[in-house]
């Protein structure tokens, strides 16, 4: 196949684009600059332009850009600039992609599980209706900017991503140093629940995903949730560290501002693949202790 995917210097851009390269794609980065290297595509996400002649040619898309929901403090301005980066390159994307002939046959937008909401331990499939935080709007708005695409035909899927789980970067790499000093806990009464998925499992759900016949929403955690007081115990025991010091609320929440402290660490989605799975997706990591080890190079002990 030929993949155009955008983020793709991002955490789950790289891993992807090394995968399938690996398995003898081509793949077309989508830039903001000439640092992509042959065969990429530019575009300003921000500007919702793209150079669509670029995209001649390609089979699928997949779309992963978005500026850091967690890299400022939430500010109106913060806000509007997270959405314009979203909506605004999807939308030009996604009418690029109408343009085409032919057309590309499927494309793969980021979203996210955010646009559950605070759910406490409530069960959240795709059928479950979205939330009404900011969080979910923007995910929402993100979602509805393919709408070009799937009016034309194109098999769109919207890629409700969980937290990406990996050593090298992410919320997990952020963890890892304290809880090695055996300075770790949990946060908050621990009892929100974390939608994880390992960083092979979001590629490998992605790469299934180009070939699929799904369209809609997707959520791409795994299988088996946790609490945060759960993803603390296990962290640590899979590091073979105590974590016993919880983290007080006061300490995120001067760091970040209220309204991103809360939505990041203390809201809850038990957040299930339904449709993954029964689209025949098989978990290279279904358990977080699976996932921990794997990634942390910790084996079980025989």
């Amino acid at each position: 196949m030929d993949v155009a995917i955008t983020g793709s210097s991002g955490l789950v851009g790289t891993a992807l684009t090394t995968s399938l390269r690996q398995a003898g794609h081509t793949v077309r980065p989508v830039v903001r600059s000439d640092g992509g290297g042959p065969g990429s595509v530019r575009w300003d996400p921000q500007a919702g332009t793209i150079d669509a002649a670029a995209l001649a040619g390609v089979d699928a898309v997949v779309n992963l850009a978005g500026a850091g929901i967690a890299d400022k403090r939430w500010t109106d301005e913060r806000k509007a600039f997270l959405r314009a980066s979203r909506v605004r390159g999807t939308e030009a994307l996604a009418q690029a992609m109408v343009g085409l002939d032919p057309q590309p046959q499927v494309l793969l937008s980021g979203s996210a599980i955010g646009v559950y909401g605070d759910r406490g331990d409530e069960d959240l499939t795709e059928s479950s209706p979205p939330g009404s935080d900011f969080l979910a709007e923007l995910a929402l708005a993100w979602e509805a900017a393919t709408a070009p695409a799937e009016a034309a035909g194109i098999r769109t899927a919207h890629l409700r991503t969980g937290i990406v789980l990996d050593g090298d970067g992410g919320a997990l790499a952020k963890q890892l140093p304290l809880f090695r000093l055996g300075l770790g806990g949990r946060i908050g009464s621990g009892k929100q629940w974390f939608p994880w998925v390992s960083l092979a499992d979001e590629v490998g759900a992605i790469v299934h995903l180009l070939t699929s016949s799904v369209s809609g929403p997707v959520n791409l955690t795994a299988p088996v949730p946790v609490t945060n007081a759960e993803l603390t115990t296990t962290l640590a025991g899979v590091l073979h560290r105590p974590a016993v010091v919880p983290t007080p609320r006061f300490g995120p929440t001067l760091l970040l501002g209220k309204e991103l402290a809360t939505a990041l660490l203390y809201s809850s989605a038990k957040v299930l693949p339904t449709v993954l799975q029964a689209d025949g997706y098989r978990f290279v990591h279904p358990t977080l202790e699976v996932a921990l080890r794997a990634i942390l190079d910790r084996p079980a002990a025989a």
